[in-house]
């Protein structure tokens, strides 16, 4: 919270140095992913557990929400680049760990988009609680989009693994156009376009709806620096799948996203 606050007021930054300083931001990565981990293969069997009725539910649910809570600190402080370089050998389980989420909101935006919350509450705890894993996923993956974004500043610094990670075993780019193509934090509902940022879906003014939001523009500059920084063309592999992949959303949204992507990144 300490960190949200002094980044939103563009005061000092202790937080962020202390975690540089005393070199815990492995630390947040190994621990992000531990719980991650419990989340695929521990949770889900204690969901189905019949006999296992709790009367405190919430122990289990700080280790659910352990995870958001590990990616937003994370996202606050990789906006600086020696947070970046600190996280050392652990910024290629840090990829690894956005490339599973981007992945697993692309494949959930082809199957009709986020869950939705419903007002009704479930008479069973767990089950409730796995409904809230649920919804939770979907912020998580736009945070790890944050985080992905960051990483892709460093493109000059980033160690050669990394980059051959992101470029070739990931593939990165046609991921983040994928995500462009199925923009899963926009929607229509009542002939009225509604967009996701801060936690909540709001509805965008008809005047405001040919500008880039900050999710697309985070996208955008991302593909920037995987796809004309020096760095990474040097070891981008364009081949014809790649290309006509990339060319087929470029020819559809034009170039004025790339004018105001480069906008927000000069900004």
């Amino acid at each position: 919270m300490q960190a949200i606050l002094n980044a939103t007021v563009s005061q000092g930054e202790p937080i962020q140095e202390l975690l540089v300083t005393h070199g815990k931001i492995p630390t947040l990565v190994e621990e992000l992913i531990a719980v991650e981990m419990w989340k695929q293969k521990v949770f889900p069997v204690l969901c189905r557990v019949e006999d296992f009725k709790p009367q405190n539910t919430f122990p289990i649910y700080m280790v659910v929400h352990h995870e958001a809570s590990i990616i937003n600190l994370l996202e606050t402080v990789f906006f600086h680049k020696e947070v970046c370089e600190s996280a050392e050998d652990t910024v290629l389980d840090l990829v690894d760990y956005c490339h599973r989420k981007l992945t697993l909101l692309v494949a959930r935006s082809g199957c009709g988009g986020p869950p939705e919350e419903e007002g009704s509450q479930d008479n069973n705890p767990m089950q409730a609680l796995q409904k809230q894993a649920e919804l939770m996923e979907f912020e998580i993956a736009l945070k790890a989009l944050s985080v992905l974004r960051y990483i892709t500043d460093c493109v000059d610094s980033l160690s050669l693994s990394t980059l051959s990670r992101m470029l070739s075993t990931h593939n990165l780019p046609c991921l983040l156009v994928e995500l462009l193509e199925h923009s899963p934090w926009s929607r229509w509902e009542g002939g009225k376009l509604q967009q996701f940022e801060g936690s909540r879906w709001y509805t965008v003014a008809p005047s405001e709806q040919q500008k880039l939001s900050k999710l697309d523009g985070q996208v955008w500059i991302a593909l920037y620096n995987l796809l004309l920084s020096p760095e990474a063309q040097a070891r981008y592999c364009l081949t014809s799948f790649a290309k006509g992949h990339l060319l087929k959303h470029w020819e559809k949204h034009g170039k004025t996203c790339v004018l105001a992507a480069q906008g927000d990144r000069a900004k």
